[in-house]
């Protein structure tokens, strides 16, 4: 339906459409990605006959020349500028009657295909108003009643939810994947999450190329990278974690990352979802989990790695200092009230003790991860004296009582 080989255009010295090639089947909604300035609105002008190309070895759609058949092409086109083009000084009925009448269509089509479309696109309880008094986002949907006016067999969509407020956009979204089968539509936004719920198809442009073309989820597993597990826990000591972890099933590569508090961090990648052996592990060792989590790749993290030029996608570092490092030992967990009720408590994990300065009569700092010491209160960054735990709490609760 839209053929497009080697298609260049330059201004003066400037390059802003440089050897793109894409085609689009009949029925096939296209997402037109990329920074401003990456050349979607010149590539979408010239498919229009707005602009004239520099140079293309084919230009085609609907199957006429865009440069020899310009006429038929815009026959067979709606188009939807990124800056709506209406006549301010008309009603909204009026504005679609002089469309149409470009277009072609008499009166008695006019009458029935007008309604059809305005109550389509949301604004039939408008018709009567003067376009110039509809808010920007009302003017969009004029704009797009426009485009869909004569049935084309071919929708270009430049920015088309530009200025629509997010229940305004939701609708139109949806009115863009119905549209899908009907028409071959091609859009452009700087969106991702617009262009990921409209199409099935991106195109990502970046200085005026072609940098990827394809499906979502292919573009994602070819080019995105792969995705990982995060793991952030209280080990002691992070090198022979590191070597355990290795040896786990489907396991290829550990690395330490950035210390958390009294948290190692951990990425580990290989084959398959490893967050279950990885959660084992770290329950029959004893470890205190602060995360554990896949990261898998999105067409966010691609988008800005082919954006930028940079082709690995890593984690986002962590801010975090990185304190001393501890030594860890085991305490059982004796809480006063419960041990009658029956219930066999196992430590819920180990106590972190810092070197004791040896000072007589100074308390020793220690990190306490008994989740009742404080509750969520507590701060596991910062070591705690051993008078000040939850001994001090409880007493204060007795003397409430």
């Amino acid at each position: 339906m839209i053929e497009v080989s080697h298609l260049t255009r330059r201004f003066g010295s400037l390059v802003a459409v440089d050897d793109v090639s894409f085609s689009l089947e009949p029925g096939e909604v296209v997402g037109f990605l990329g920074p401003n300035g990456a050349g979607k609105t010149t590539s979408m002008r010239i498919l229009t006959g707005y602009l004239a190309a520099t140079s293309a070895d084919v230009l085609r759609v609907a199957g006429y020349d865009v440069l020899r058949d310009s006429l038929k092409v815009r026959q067979n086109i709606g188009y939807l500028p990124e800056s709506v083009p209406l006549y301010k000084e008309m009603r909204v009925e009026e504005m679609m009657a002089f469309q149409g009448r470009l277009h072609g269509m008499g009166r008695k089509q006019l009458m029935g295909r007008v309604p059809e479309v305005l109550e389509r696109v949301g604004v039939l309880d408008r018709k009567r108003q003067l376009v110039g008094h509809l808010s920007r986002g009302l003017r969009q949907r004029v704009g797009l009643a426009v485009a869909l006016l004569p049935n084309p067999k071919v929708l270009i969509l430049d920015e088309p939810t530009s200025g629509l407020d997010p229940l305004q956009r939701a609708e139109v979204r949806t009115l863009i994947r119905e549209l899908a089968g009907e028409h071959t539509v091609l859009l452009s936004s700087h969106i991702l999450a617009e262009v990921e719920s409209m199409s099935d198809r991106v195109i990502i442009l970046r200085e005026g190329r072609v940098v990827a073309d394809g499906a979502r989820e292919e573009l994602i597993a070819t080019l995105g990278g792969r995705g990982h597990v995060r793991l952030e826990a209280v080990v002691g000591d992070a090198e022979a974690a590191r070597d355990l972890l290795a040896t786990l099933p489907g396991v290829e590569d550990v690395q330490i990352t950035e210390r958390v508090g009294i948290h190692d961090g951990f990425t580990l990648s290989g084959s398959g979802d490893l967050r279950e052996d990885v959660g084992a592990l770290a329950a029959m060792k004893g470890w205190a989990l602060r995360e554990l989590s896949e990261v898998r790749p999105t067409l966010e993290s691609l988008f800005a790695s082919l954006v930028v030029g940079d082709g690995s996608i890593a984690p986002a570092p962590r801010s975090a200092p990185a304190p001393a490092p501890v030594s860890l030992s085991v305490e059982p967990i004796v809480l006063d009230g419960i041990s009658g009720m029956g219930l066999d408590l196992m430590p819920l994990a180990p106590a972190v003790e810092a070197p004791s300065l040896g000072t007589p009569g100074q308390k020793d700092n220690f990190y306490s991860l008994n989740p009742f010491d404080g509750g969520g209160s507590r701060d596991l960054s910062k070591p705690v004296g051993s008078g000040d735990t939850q001994d001090e709490g409880c007493e204060d609760e007795e003397d409430e009582a």
